[in-house]
């Protein structure tokens, strides 16, 4: 019996598969998840996923003037998601996507040198993914339905904050 929630989707050059997608948002200072979700495989998921999460993030900040910047691959660079981060007052460092189209970033954007540094560490993210595919479990999940998928995503992804806040420890007693 397969599960219903999952649905299929190709991802690259592979075949299709049922699954599920999960995003994950991260600080690009140490790397540590801040909000993590699945969703069904489908190809308007992903903006959806990360505007709730941006606008969650945006919410619970203090400081309402904080700047935040949202570092993102290039399955983002859509009009309409830069258009919302905007609007959200989030500043989008989307990469580029300029392969037979015109970017949907804004040049102003793109020029700042927190653009450059932004492209640098969104890699940080990759880490979580790679840890929670090796040592947690969610390359082929043992679960079915949607809800609990989710539950075992979130919580994977908060275990691997607690390695790397034991990394993150260990880096800065090496420094003292």
């Amino acid at each position: 019996m397969s599960d219903l929630d999952a649905r299929l989707y190709r991802k690259g050059k592979t075949a299709n598969e049922l699954r599920f997608m999960g995003y994950a948002l991260s600080d690009n200072c140490h790397g540590l998840i801040a909000s993590a979700v699945v969703t069904r495989a489908d190809s308007y998921a992903e903006c959806k996923a990360a505007k709730d999460m941006v606008h969650d993030a945006r919410q619970a900040t203090l400081d309402k003037q904080t700047q935040i910047t949202l570092d993102t691959d290039k399955g983002y660079n859509v009009q309409e998601f830069i258009k919302a981060c905007l609007a959200m007052g989030v500043v989008p460092h989307v990469a580029q996507n300029t392969l037979g189209r015109c970017s949907a970033v804004y040049d102003a954007i793109i020029q700042t040198e927190g653009y450059a540094i932004s492209q640098q560490k969104r890699k940080l993210i990759e880490q979580g993914f790679g840890w929670a595919k090796t040592v947690g479990g969610i390359r082929q999940v043992m679960v079915r339905w949607l809800e609990r998928v989710d539950y075992m995503f979130v919580l994977t992804m908060a275990a691997y904050n607690l390695t790397r806040m034991r990394t993150l420890r260990q880096i800065r007693m090496q420094e003292q």
